[in-house]
Order: C-alpha cells, then sequence, then structure tokens
C-alpha cells in the first residue's frame, strides 16, 4: 500500500513537472516550485527503492529458511 501511494505520488509530481517543463519561461515562484517538486520526487523514487530492497531481502531470507 505504502509502495503503491508513493509510486502514484511520483507520476502525479512527474505529470507536474513536465507540465512546467512545457513552459519556455517559468516566474521565479514557477522555478522554485519546480525544483520543490523534482526534490520530492527524487525522494519519493528513494523511498520506493529502500522498499524494493527491503522487500527483497525479506524474501530471500524466507526462502532460505
Amino acid at each position: 500500500t505504502e509502495f503503491r501511494e508513493l509510486e502514484e505520488s511520483h507520476h502525479r509530481l512527474d505529470l507536474e513537472l513536465n507540465e512546467l517543463q512545457r513552459r519556455h519561461v517559468l516566474t521565479p515562484t514557477e522555478e522554485l516550485t519546480k525544483k520543490q517538486m523534482q526534490k520530492e520526487k527524487l525522494a519519493k523514487k528513494d523511498k520506493m527503492a529502500e522498499l524494493i530492497r527491503i522487500y527483497r531481502d525479506q524474501d530471500s531470507h524466507a526462502t532460505a529458511h
């Protein structure tokens, strides 16, 4: 559930960032928003990778026993 929520949020951020990047000129506020969204998107991607690692570790321990 947590992974799915992260994935959906990551996807929404991706769509919003694409919209911003289509503009040729961004206001300072839009530029700041874009940077914050990029950081948030990266943090969610990192968290998803961490959850995948944890799942794989648990799965490998479970199959080993």
